[in-house]
């Protein structure tokens, strides 16, 4: 992935924790909270650079799901 604008991070980084289960089973998740991004790497390299801002502690306890959502601008809002 290329990125036009150096200045401006490749994914914005959003964490979600587990808040129950539905009757099937399914965990039910918190609204997205943004907690980092994701910035290209300098000089032509692949891949990127997480920068978290905050580390929720249910992260650690593998109560939660993070999601990268694109930076390109437009509002992802999580429906389709």
């Amino acid at each position: 992935m290329t990125n036009s604008n150096p200045n401006r991070p490749l994914y914005r980084v959003t964490f979600s924790r587990i808040t129950g289960q539905d009757d099937q089973g399914r965990d039910e998740l918190a609204r997205p909270k943004e907690i980092g991004a994701v910035w290209p790497r300098k000089g032509g390299k692949t891949g990127g650079i997480l920068q978290l801002d905050i580390i929720p502690i249910e992260l650690t306890q593998r109560q939660g799901v993070i999601f990268l959502v694109p930076a390109d601008g437009k509002d992802q809002g999580g429906a389709q």
